[in-house]
């Protein structure tokens, strides 16, 4: 990610150069917080993750208002009380990777509580403190590494379990949340594994770090139900309906941590992760210990989709420059279909 080919540290990420901040743009470099904002002391923030892809018809944001529907929903659970509108940040977003002029990347919308520096607030009471939402953007490639679409990942059951509901309601996708994903995260890596499965407060299997989880038994797949301390996941979903245009059964059960190790298949979803395979849990090798047919088949469909080669179920592209013609538009998105990874492992 980094680089000191010139003596200084700089990212070589692609990074829009303006941030979407309270209903107008601004310099990247100008996207800045107090340090005694709320958000860093206390972790008050909700915030989003969504793809941006590269489509025939140009960028296309990916099932962008059920996105933007879940951060208002994440902000109303968190008595974050203020007047951007789903129509408003939807538009935002489409606005900010057209001037970013990129074909493909990764959307970070996030609503955070501030500081009033006229009238500064201290402690927990977040009331006092002003909201601010921004929107940024840069071109993310994949999360667990351009080989693990195919090859899947070696993972792990985490000690940490995901919190209970009560406690921190998985339902809202908040930064503070992450603290807990981070210990998962970095237990994982610390053990030589790519990720870490989180078990809920009763020992079912709940979901990774950042990710939903599916298994495939049989003829059906099966995933931890929303009781199971799992963040609502809008690719979950999207799973879920292309499972069932397949034909594919698809159960939303309980899970115990003993069905990991005898899964024919697993994998994991999200906007990050998209779909990945699970090759080995715990050291215990899954199926055949690469990817299945089944996550093979459901990969497909869901990149022919997010490329527009391929109908979905609903209306889940936004297409940033929808009357661009086909013939001003770069190379296809590097989301292939599987019988073609071979050749893209490796690809930015």
């Amino acid at each position: 990610m980094f680089s000191k080919d010139d003596g200084t540290v700089k990212p070589k990420l692609r990074i829009a150069p303006d941030v979407w901040r309270n209903g107008e743009f601004v310099a990247w470099d100008d996207a800045r917080v107090h340090v005694m904002s709320h958000v860093l002391h206390y972790g008050s923030s909700v915030f989003e993750g969504i793809r941006c892809y590269a489509t025939a018809r140009g960028a296309a944001v990916f099932r962008l208002r059920e996105h933007m529907q879940r951060l208002l929903n994440s902000a109303k659970i968190y008595r974050m009380e203020h007047d951007w509108t789903l129509d408003q940040l939807c538009d935002a977003a489409v606005e900010l990777v057209r001037r970013s002029e990129m074909e493909q990347c990764y959307i970070r919308p996030i609503i955070f509580r501030t500081l009033d520096e006229d009238r500064p607030a201290f402690g927990v009471n977040p009331f006092p403190n002003p909201l601010m939402c921004c929107i940024g953007a840069w071109d993310w490639g994949k999360y667990l590494g351009d080989a693990a679409i195919e090859s899947g990942v070696d993972v792990c059951v985490s000690s940490w379990n995901r919190l209970t509901p009560n406690s921190m309601p998985a339902m809202a996708k908040a930064g503070a949340n992450y603290m807990n994903s981070q210990l998962i995260k970095m237990e994982a890596i610390r053990n030589g594994f790519a990720e870490g499965i989180a078990l809920d407060d009763r020992g079912f299997v709940s979901e990774g770090s950042g990710e939903n989880l599916f298994f495939v038994q049989g003829e059906r797949v099966l995933t931890p139900p929303l009781s199971s301390s799992i963040l609502p996941g809008i690719t979950r979903d999207c799973i879920i309906q292309i499972c069932r245009e397949l034909g594919i059964e698809v159960v939303e059960t309980g899970l115990q941590r003993a069905a990991l190790y005898v899964a024919d298949e697993l994998f994991f979803t999200g906007t990050a992760a998209e779909v990945t395979p699970i090759r080995s849990v715990d050291h215990i090798k899954i199926g055949t210990g690469g990817r299945g047919a089944v996550t093979a088949r459901i990969q497909e469909a869901f990149f022919a989709i997010t490329c527009g080669k391929r109908p979905a179920p609903g209306d889940w592209l936004t297409h940033v420059n929808p009357d661009q013609a086909a013939s001003d538009m770069p190379r296809e998105s590097s989301h292939v279909l599987p019988d073609e990874a071979a050749e893209s492992v490796g690809a930015a």
